[in-house]
């Protein structure tokens, strides 16, 4: 009896404890910053997506948004639905010219206020597919986009950063963390949680606060089932005659459909990659990981953990079997 007690008594304690920790994290979580409207926030890939609906939110909470679009078309529809606080520029992140004048321009309006915070969104997800069926220039399109573009921008933007003490917020994704695809995708945002982790140790003793959001599937231009198919069909066609024999025509249709249902489960809550967003920005204590989705949290985040013989045999059963395999 009184060793059942004790148990007792320590499951109510364990249960006590778990309760005050929850309680202390949501405590913390909802502690927001005051005068948001002072700060002036970048943020990149604001065409569409996750980038075009955080600029909207956040210019509804009052704070300055500096929106870089890639086309001024994008740029044009964006100020239509947005408040006259919220201003535009053209950024290419490739072209490091195209940085440097956006820099230029960002310094400009904020003066000595600084920058309180960048959002590195802009991204890109074809070319994808087996990576014996790509080149170095393929790799190079997804990587000067997703990795170098958000290194560049970020070393440009950092003096002004480190003035307002502010943050830097970097969307990478949950293929940061599992490979699920060949082609340049998943190493580019393998490179940016690397390079996210290296430069918060670094910029800590500044006061800047680094924030990595880690989406699972949305429905964007980068879930495009579409798009991402007539890239196959392209890639596939330019392929040798020995690969696509060594990989079959099977191997193809099944790799496309796969594609097909794996977009279908794309979630269409925008908000909650855009709500991360705002949290990272407007947040006392920011965290420095985000996982937006479901899919992110129950499926892809605990398949990361598992031990790799495993992860492997479960990829095994959903990929294509070659045409000439083992």
């Amino acid at each position: 009896m009184l060793s059942r007690a004790r148990t007792t008594v320590m499951w109510v304690l364990l249960l006590v404890l778990l309760t005050v920790i929850y309680l202390f994290r949501w405590n913390r979580n909802k502690q927001i910053l005051p005068n948001l409207t002072d700060k002036y926030v970048l943020i990149t890939g604001c065409d569409s997506g996750f980038g075009n609906l955080a600029a909207k939110q956040l210019d509804k909470r009052g704070l300055h948004v500096l929106a870089a679009c890639l086309s001024q078309r994008g740029a044009e529809s964006l100020k239509k639905e947005t408040s006259n606080r919220l201003k535009t520029v053209i950024l290419d992140v490739t072209d490091s010219q195209s940085v440097s004048s956006a820099a230029k321009w960002v310094a400009g309006i904020v003066g000595d206020k600084g920058l309180w915070g960048v959002v590195n969104n802009a991204g890109v997800a074809v070319p994808t597919a087996p990576n014996e069926w790509l080149n170095k220039e393929d790799f190079s399109k997804i990587l000067n986009v997703n990795l170098l573009g958000v290194v560049d921008v970020t070393l440009k933007m950092l003096p002004l950063i480190r003035k307002a003490r502010g943050r830097v917020v970097n969307v990478a994704s949950i293929a940061g963390r599992l490979t699920i695809c060949g082609g340049g995708y998943c190493m580019s945002k393998y490179g940016v949680e690397s390079f996210s982790d290296s430069i918060r140790r670094e910029l800590a003793r500044f006061g800047v606060k680094v924030c990595i959001i880690e989406p699972g599937f949305f429905m964007t231009q980068m879930t495009d089932a579409k798009l991402m198919k007539e890239n196959l069909k392209n890639t596939w066609t330019r392929l040798p005659e020995e690969i696509r024999r060594s990989y079959g025509l099977a191997y193809y249709e099944k790799f496309c459909r796969t594609t097909d249902h794996s977009f279908s489960t794309s979630s269409s809550k925008l908000h909650l990659v855009s709500d991360s967003m705002e949290h990272a920005l407007t947040a006392v204590y920011p965290k420095t990981r985000y996982s937006a989705g479901w899919d992110a949290k129950l499926l892809y985040l605990p398949l990361s953990y598992l031990p790799t013989a495993i992860t492997d045999f479960l990829f095994s059963i959903v990929l294509p079997t070659p045409a000439q395999s083992a």
